[in-house]
């Protein structure tokens, strides 16, 4: 007798970190369902998945309601760049607000086990260092960055909402900086920018004097955290869970360390600094270390080395830009 497939529906399935889960799901046995409208997500992500028998593509906007039968489902559709959730920050919002509440709705109707893919910015510009899920945020409801920090305030609120009132089973899950392969790369994110500024060796853009830290997850291990947010049990996880790297660099020290690896002879110019861009933004992960026994262990160098190696090999015609070739280095994993 054959094993019957859980059937996962991935809205933004075809966009950089749903692509990663997308191939993980199937690997896993999954019957995988990818929703995508295409506004950042790339058909080049899921080609090697089309193929497969139980991966299956809808292109869908889910600001309108979608009707099928699934067991789970992974709500990550929305542009995560400032550069494309600025573009049409109106449309993220909505994004953010009438997607959630179509897709709750279709996990309420259908009684799966629903994630959402919260962020980081809920925390704002935060006033505590690292930022634990009890910490409110800072942020501000009228900036630039409103209409996606905000936009996820509101998900989560639904989230918890419909878990209080309708007994949805939700798991929501506060994405800190995730870089690697299938990176957009001119989605405006400071590891992409970094990369293809200097594989095509240009100056790298830095704001401010680049004193500011992140803390960057390798996307494999993010994808790791999702789903074992997802498929862990207890009414325990009806709670944000912090997924990222706890290890903090300053962006200077990652231009300085991306033009190394890639052996490039840019330089490095500084602009001003954006609005309301946070100074400091580092996950405390007790939560996820606790409940899902989950930390990453990938180095930064590791895995810059594997994402530099994905951009040399982008075709130069669809870049638009000028990427030299960098040779194939040895990585290994820094456990």
């Amino acid at each position: 007798m054959s094993k019957v497939r859980m059937r996962v529906l991935v809205s933004g399935g075809a966009g950089f970190l749903g692509s990663h889960l997308c191939e993980r799901l199937l690997l896993e046995g999954c019957d995988v369902l990818c929703v995508d409208n295409f506004y950042t997500g790339r058909k080049e992500n899921i080609a090697h998945l089309l193929s497969d028998p139980f991966f299956e593509l809808i292109r869908h906007d889910i600001t309108f309601p979608l009707y099928v039968e699934v067991d789970q489902i992974y709500n990550l559709a929305c542009p995560a760049s400032p550069i494309h959730y600025q573009f049409d920050p109106v449309q993220t919002a909505k994004t953010c607000v009438h997607g959630a509440l179509n897709m709750l709705g279709l996990a309420k109707r259908t009684k799966a086990r629903i994630l959402q893919a919260s962020t980081s910015e809920v925390y704002g510009d935060p006033e505590i260092h690292p930022q634990p899920e009890t910490y409110r945020g800072a942020v501000n409801p009228t900036g630039i960055r409103a209409c996606y920090d905000e936009g996820k305030r509101c998900a989560e609120t639904l989230f918890f909402d419909y878990q209080r009132q309708h007994g949805v089973d939700i798991r929501v899950a506060r994405i800190f900086n995730t870089y690697g392969p299938r990176m957009h790369p001119n989605d405006g994110r400071v590891v992409s920018n970094f990369i293809v500024q200097a594989l095509g060796r240009q100056p790298l853009t830095i704001f401010g004097d680049g004193s500011q830290t992140r803390a960057f997850c390798y996307v494999d291990e993010l994808i790791d955290g999702l789903i074992r947010l997802m498929n862990a049990e207890g009414d325990i996880l009806h709670q944000p869970v912090n997924l990222g790297n706890p290890v903090e660099v300053s962006i200077r020290s990652l231009a300085e360390l991306v033009i190394a690896l890639v052996g490039s002879p840019s330089g490095i110019e500084s602009r001003q600094l954006p609005a309301d861009d946070p100074v400091q933004r580092c996950p405390d992960i007790t939560r996820a270390r606790t409940l899902l026994g989950w930390e990453p262990k990938v180095a930064l160098e590791t895995g810059l080395l594997r994402t530099i190696q994905y951009f040399s090999r982008l075709d130069q015609a669809w870049t638009g830009n000028r990427i030299a070739p960098v040779q194939d280095r040895k990585v290994v994993d820094a456990v």
